[in-house]
Formats: structure tokens, sequence, C-alpha cells
């Protein structure tokens, strides 16, 4: 295993808890900035929107610079985010520290992918990259409990500054174990990345992205007050309960990735389904502690178990221009995950109780489904319809 995939890995983590611990502190903050859940959670859609703008102007203005310098450069704003969000002296500051670290985001994971999978051999592409998310997916087994159990003891500002701190473990790990990788004979042109949205299967692969995510994140965005006030856990029982969700992101991410590189639609099939029926018998057997804790966990096996196969699937369908449309879906993955809590907010807003996410984010994975079979039907459609080559004569 290149020692890069670690480094890329480290990143990976601190960026991944960046994200998902707010959503475990989302009481503390929003009682310490004295507003409401729905709008402490736009520091969750705000983080996730400001993502694909990370993720589109900061990969194409970056496209012919060496590939290491910028992810150094990324982690140093990653690094300033959290620090100001943690000196945050109210909501509308704290925003601006989400935003800013959130820029990074999107670059860093849609051009470390392409770092990871141009480390390896090409069969075990979608293993590099699925390596590489193992970072996040331990964040969220790790960081998150932990990050979420430090917040509660010693304050929610506690916990951004121990990112803060795995950030600069990060920057160490990137500037020493990531090889600086040659650039390309001839460099791939920012037209020329432009170029793969041309695909009918590129778009397909975003929008899947954008809705399988926002499924999961429509139910899991509030789901400390459904495990609260539903499942009737203790506050307290809520980062060990997590533990259960990172678990099932590690197992899916390593499974997911190793289908991915048998075959992609069909791993893609099997995980959308499957997250369905999840988010269906969660939302129905919520007040059931036993089922909520074992739904948790499937939620986040078949959630995450998506990600390998839709990173793989959009850079092979980008061709030989794979950087700007594999930052891009980053940002769809972020897209989603605003998608999915703002509507698990207005489920909330409306009175419908916090069953309602969950019921909101299997609509949504239907959608996903749809979409998953419609583009395998195009894909088998273009290559039943390409020329085949004529068989030479005896």
């Amino acid at each position: 295993m290149p020692l890069g995939l670690v480094a890329l890995a480290v990143g990976a983590f601190g960026i991944g808890l960046t994200e998902f611990v707010i959503m475990g502190l989302l009481p503390e903050v929003a009682r310490d900035f004295a507003v409401s859940e729905a709008s402490a959670g736009w520091l969750i859609s705000g983080y996730a929107l400001s993502v694909v703008v990370g993720a589109l102007g900061l990969t194409a203005a970056t496209t012919r610079l060496p590939r290491k310098p910028v992810l150094v450069g990324l982690i140093v704003l990653f690094l300033i985010g959290n620090a100001l969000t943690a000196m945050a002296p109210g909501y509308d500051v704290a925003m601006i520290g989400r935003i800013v670290a959130a820029l990074c985001h999107g670059a860093f994971f849609g051009i470390g992918a392409v770092v990871a999978a141009d480390l390896v051999a090409p069969e075990k592409k979608a293993g590099a990259i699925a390596l590489m998310f193992t970072g996040l997916t331990a964040a969220n087994v790790f960081g998150v409990p932990f990050g979420t159990f430090l917040g509660q003891q010693f304050g929610w500002r506690s916990t951004f500054w121990a990112i803060v701190a795995v950030g600069v473990v990060a920057l160490v790990g990137i500037l020493t174990l990531v090889p600086s990788l040659p650039r390309p004979a001839v460099p791939v042109a920012l037209r020329n990345e432009l170029a793969a949205f041309r695909s009918g299967q590129v778009w397909l692969s975003l929008l899947i992205t954008v809705l399988a995510y926002g499924g999961m994140f429509g139910a899991f965005t509030y789901i400390a007050y459904t495990l609260t006030d539903v499942s009737g856990f203790a506050a307290e029982s809520v980062p060990w309960l997590l533990v259960l969700f990172g678990v099932g992101l590690v197992i899916g991410n390593v499974v997911g990735g190793r289908l991915a590189d048998r075959s992609i639609d069909r791993t893609l099939l099997f995980f959308v389904t499957a997250l369905l029926v999840v988010l269906v018998a969660f939302a129905a057997l919520a007040a059931s502690g036993i089922a909520a804790a074992i739904a948790l966990f499937l939620m986040g096996g078949f959630g995450f178990g998506t990600v390998p196969g839709l990173q793989s699937r959009i850079m092979n369908s980008a061709g030989g221009a794979p950087t700007l449309a594999s930052g891009a879906n980053i940002g769809a993955f972020n897209v989603g995950n605003a998608l999915g809590a703002w509507a698990g907010g207005l489920g909330i807003a409306a009175g419908w109780g916090y069953t309602s996410p969950l019921w909101i984010g299997a609509a949504i994975t239907a959608a996903a489904l749809v979409v998953v079979v419609a583009a395998m039907l195009s894909a088998r459609r273009r290559r039943t319809a390409a020329p085949q080559p004529v068989a030479a004569m005896a």
C-alpha cells in the first residue's frame, strides 16, 4: 500500500470530522447561539453548499498546477476555517468559519481521489479511492463520537480546536508522504476538463450522487433528535450510538470499493435499493431503541457503500479528463447533504415530528434508485448501439 494513501486518508479524516461532528452537537450549538434547530442546521447546509463552490471553483482554478502543493494549500485553508469556527463569538462568524473550511473540502477529495487512483494499478483504482475515503469513515467511527463527547463535556468549541490539531497532523503527513507526481507530458486543459460534462452519463452520475447521498443525510442530519425524542435514548448515549453508524460506514466503504472494482452499476443498484429499505424500516420502527440502533448501523453501511462506486463511475464517464468531474462529484455529495438537511428541516418545521427526516430521506433515495436504473439502461443502449469491429476474414 503506498504511504501516500495513508496521508490522504488522514486529511480525509480531518475533513470528515469537520463535516459530520456538528450533527451530534447541533443541540449544544443551537443553545449557545440561541437559534432554532432549523437555523442551527444551516451550519450543515451552508457548509455543504460551500463545498460545491470549492469543488468547482478551486478544482477548475488548479487543474494545471502540481497536485501535491494544491493539496497542501487546501489543508491550510481547512485549518483557517476551523480555527475561525472555534473562536466564533456568534452564529454569523461561525457560519463564515464553516464556509471557509468547506471551500477546501470538495477540491481536496476531488483531487485526492485522482491522486489515489494514480498511485495504484488500473484494476485497483476503486479500492484505492475507498482507502482514501476510509479516513472519512474513520472520522465517523472514532472522531465523531469522541468529538461529540468532548463537546458535551467541555463545550462544542473544544471539538473544533481538536479538529485543528488533526489538521496539523494531516498537513505534515501530506508534506512528507504524498509523492510529487510528475505533471502529464501534455497537461489537460480546462476546456478538456469542461468537455467531460458533455457526457450524459456524467450528469446522470452527478444526479445519482445528489439523490443517494441526500437520502441518507435527509435522515441523518437530525438523528440526535430522532434518537432522543423518538427512540428514547438519553443525550449522553448519542455519541456511542454514532459509533454504530460509523462502523457501518467503514464496512460499507470497504465492501462497496471491492464490489465496485467488479461492477460499478450493479453495486450501486444493490446499495441504493438496500438503503431505501433500511430508511423505510427505520422510520416505521424508530420508537424501538433496538430497531433504531440496528437501522442506524445499516443506514451507514448501505449509504456509504455507494461512495467508491459513485466516485469511480464519474471518473470513468469523464474519460481522460477526470479531475474537474471528480471535484464536481464531491460537490454533488454535498448538494445532496444540503438537500437532505433542508428537506428534513422542513419536515420538522412543519410539525411532522422527528421521524419525518427518515421518511423524507426514503423518498429522496427512491428517486435515486429510479435514476440508477435509468443510467444503467442508457449505458446499455449506448454499448449496444456502438459499431462492432468487423471480424477479419480467414
